[in-house]
C-alpha cells in the first residue's frame, strides 16, 4: 500500500500546503481519502489514468475536504468517461449540491456514476481495498476510516472533536501499520495521551495547525513505541 499526501494543510491553503487530500495505491488501483484540492490535476500530472481511480471516500463535508471533488466529478462526467469510481459522501445534501453546481456549469453528472452515502461499518470492499467507516463527533456527520489492503491496515482519523472523546476504538483493539491523525483542532499532546494506548507501528500527524508546530517539535524529542512523524505535501510512504 502506497500512500501519497497531496494536501496536508490545516483548513486553508498555504504557500507550501494544499487542503486535505490523500491518495492510496493498492495493486495499481488508486483511491482517495478526502479531496479538498484539485486532485484531478495531480492524477493527470502523475500519468495516472482517471479510470484507475476506483474509490473516493470523504470524511466530512467541510470545504477543505471536498472542494476538489466537484471538479473531479465534472471532468469524469463529460471528458474522462472511462473513469468509474465509487464516490462516497457522508450526506445527501452534498450529493445533491454537487449535482446542482455541475448543472449550473452547463454540464450534468454522468448517468451511471456510483455516488452514494457512506454507511457505518464496512462501506466499501472491491477485493483489493476494504474501507470501514467509524462515526466520530467532529461535525454533524463525520467519519474516521480504516483501510485494509495488501495485507496492511491503516487508520485515517479524519477530523475529530477531541481525541480523548472520539478517537476510533479499533486502534486499541488490533494492530495497525499506520495511523494518520489530524492535528488541527487540538494540541498533539492530547493525541499522544491516546496514541500510547494504541497498537500501532507508525504514526503520522496530518492536517497540522501552525499553532501546534512547537508542540510537535517538543513531542519529537520524546521516546515513542512507534515510528513518529509529520506528513507534508508530496510525502509518500509504503506500508
Amino acid at each position: 500500500m502506497r500512500i501519497s499526501f497531496i494536501g496536508t494543510s490545516h483548513g486553508v491553503p498555504e504557500p507550501h500546503r494544499r487542503c486535505s487530500c490523500t491518495m492510496i495505491e493498492v495493486s495499481g488501483r488508486y483511491y482517495f481519502v478526502d479531496m479538498g484540492t484539485q486532485a484531478i490535476e495531480d492524477v493527470i500530472r502523475r500519468g495516472i489514468s482517471p479510470s484507475d481511480v476506483k474509490g473516493i471516500f470523504i470524511t466530512h463535508c467541510h470545504g477543505d475536504h471536498t472542494n476538489g471533488l466537484i471538479a473531479f466529478v465534472d471532468l469524469i462526467s463529460w471528458y474522462f468517461k472511462t473513469a468509474d469510481p465509487d464516490i462516497l459522501l457522508p450526506e445527501q445534501d452534498a450529493i445533491d449540491g454537487m449535482a446542482a453546481w455541475i448543472s449550473a456549469n452547463g454540464s450534468k453528472v454522468r448517468e451511471g456514476l456510483r455516488i452514494g452515502l457512506v454507511k457505518e461499518g464496512v462501506t466499501y470492499d472491491d477485493g483489493f481495498l476494504k474501507v470501514t467507516a467509524i462515526r466520530n463527533q467532529h461535525c454533524r456527520t463525520s467519519y474516521s476510516y480504516l483501510l485494509e489492503g495488501g495485507g496492511k491496515a491503516v487508520l485515517f482519523s479524519g477530523d475529530l472533536r477531541n481525541p480523548k472523546a472520539d478517537f476510533p476504538a479499533v486502534a486499541f483493539e488490533r494492530e495497525l501499520d499506520l495511523i494518520v491523525v489530524e492535528s488541527a483542532h487540538f494540541t498533539p499532546f492530547d493525541t499522544e495521551e491516546v496514541l500510547v494506548k494504541c497498537r500501532v507501528k507508525r504514526v503520522l500527524h496530518n492536517h497540522v495547525g501552525p499553532v501546534w508546530d512547537g508542540d510537535l517539535h517538543a513531542m519529537a524529542k520524546n521516546k515513542h513505541d512507534y515510528i513518529y512523524g509529520k506528513a507534508y505535501d508530496g510525502y509518500e510512504i509504503i506500508v
